[in-house]
Formats: structure tokens, C-alpha cells, sequence
């Protein structure tokens, strides 16, 4: 059984002076779910973030960003969201061979897939340049169904930045991934496909994509408001932050757990 860690939207943010302040609140709330990660009885096989992992996409952030993640003992696997910079978290991530800038262009579509413990992760790029709301265009399309085509035996999960369904929270449906239908028609014709994964929502979800369970992750830092009204409130909520651990078996049955942030020790024993 493979178990991949979801963590997302961690907004690493640098203040006005280019430097990332070690108070700040995007690196206490990554600091505790790091801290929340290696309490876990059971420690994943790897840790894929899906997206928006800084606020600007500057080199400082991913610098920190990488120093935070560094007491992580498995493989980390980045992916970018709307707030990022592919050449900058390349250039921060270059010790990663799936990530590295080498003999790549200039903001290339950042995409990948490794294996975790006999599953199959596949890293999608949705983010639209200098834009909020995701895409895939024809070419990522192409690669995301090459990708699978070549492992069609192996239990899979895909990730995006972008959830691929509605979300109902209108601030975040403005933001939506733009005309999912070739992306879930590739997905349909690729059975091992056992889940969908996105962040982007900042909150825990879990919906469907061409009959297979999608989720969402909680946000590393603020989740927000649950508001389903129209036309909603565009705000952020005290709720506590938190990740995901997706269970995946060789047969292709997931499970998916979503964890607040923090140290939660047994309280008794129930057998």
C-alpha cells in the first residue's frame, strides 16, 4: 500500500523587504503541519503540494519554502498553483530530477510522473499565465493522456492545482478549471485512475470526475469561508488547517483522510 501525503496552498509570503519573516503565518502553519506529518504512526511514502506553495512566486519564498519542507525525511513533489512561478520554484526545486529546469523553456509547463511505493503519481499543470482560473491546453492534454496510456496496469493518482468539478463557493468557481471536458474524457478512457486530487479550494472536498472520487485539500495556512450562498462572501475562516492522506493499495482501492493541523495524541486506547 502506498501512502501519499496532500499538502496545499501554502502561501509562503516575503514582506516588503524581500525577505520571508520566520513569524509570519504561512511558515508557522507550514512549520505545524510538517510537525503534523511526522507524528503520523504510519509515515507516508511521499509528499506531493499541489500548488500555490508561494504567495508571489519569488526566488526567497521557494528558498524558504524548501528549508521548511527539508526535516521531511521522503520525497517532496512541488507542482505549481495560480500564485507561482515554474522557473523560480524549478530553479528552488533543482535537486529534484522531475523538476529540474535542465534543458527545459522559459516557464514551460511544469509536469511530471514518478511512482510511490508501486502507484503512480502524475503531476498536471493547470495554471494559466498571469491569470487565477486554470486550463489545459491541447499539448498538456496530450502529455496527461501519453502519460497514462504508458502505465495502464499500475493504480494512479492525478493531481492538479485546480479541482476539476465545482467547488458551489462562488469566489472559488471564478477561479474555476476552465473546460474540464478533454480532461475528463481522458481520465473516463484510463481505468487505473483511482482518484483526482487538487487544492486551489483551501478547504476540504470531495466530488467526482468521470465517476472517479476527486477531493480537495485543506490549506497548510487559512481555509476559506464556507459560503454557498450567491453571490457569496469571499472571506477566510478560523477553521483549523490542515492536510491529506491518500491510501492507495496495489489492487487500486483509495481511501482519502483529511487531517488537521496539529500533534493529536491518543487520548485511551478503545480495544
Amino acid at each position: 500500500m502506498a501512502i501519499i501525503a496532500q499538502l496545499s496552498d501554502t502561501h509562503i509570503a516575503a514582506g516588503r523587504g524581500g525577505t520571508v519573516a520566520d513569524d509570519s503565518g504561512p511558515v508557522r502553519a507550514l512549520r505545524a503541519a510538517v510537525a503534523g506529518l511526522l507524528s503520523l504512526p504510519a509515515r507516508p511514502d511521499a509528499v506531493v503540494i499541489t500548488g500555490d506553495l508561494t504567495e508571489h512566486g519569488l526566488p526567497a519564498e521557494y528558498a524558504r519554502l524548501h528549508a521548511l519542507l527539508s526535516p521531511l525525511p521522503m520525497a517532496v513533489y512541488p507542482m505549481p498553483g495560480n500564485h507561482d512561478d515554474r522557473d523560480n520554484l524549478r530553479a528552488a526545486f533543482g535537486d529534484h530530477p522531475a523538476v529540474s529546469a535542465s534543458g527545459v523553456r522559459p516557464q514551460a509547463p511544469l509536469q511530471y510522473a514518478i511512482d510511490v511505493a508501486g502507484v503512480r503519481l502524475v503531476c498536471c499543470d493547470t495554471t494559466v499565465d498571469g491569470a487565477p482560473h486554470g486550463a489545459m491546453d491541447a499539448d498538456r492534454l496530450a502529455w496527461l493522456d501519453a502519460t497514462l496510456a504508458a502505465a495502464p496496469d499500475t493504480p494512479t493518482v492525478v493531481a492538479t492545482h485546480h479541482p476539476p468539478y465545482p467547488i458551489g463557493i462562488r469566489f472559488i468557481d471564478d477561479m474555476r478549471f476552465l473546460d474540464p471536458a478533454g480532461f475528463e474524457e481522458i481520465i473516463g478512457r484510463h481505468r487505473q485512475v483511482v482518484r483526482v486530487i487538487s487544492g486551489h479550494v483551501h478547504r476540504g472536498s470531495v466530488g467526482s470526475v468521470a465517476g472517479r472520487v476527486s477531493t480537495t485539500c485543506p490549506s497548510t495556512y487559512r481555509q476559506l469561508f464556507l459560503d454557498l450562498t450567491r453571490p457569496g462572501r469571499a472571506a477566510v475562516t478560523g477553521e483549523p488547517a490542515g492536510f491529506a492522506v491518500h491510501l492507495v493499495t496495489a489492487g487500486g482501492d483509495a481511501t482519502t483522510h483529511f487531517v488537521p493541523t496539529g500533534n493529536y495524541r491518543p487520548l485511551m486506547d478503545v480495544e
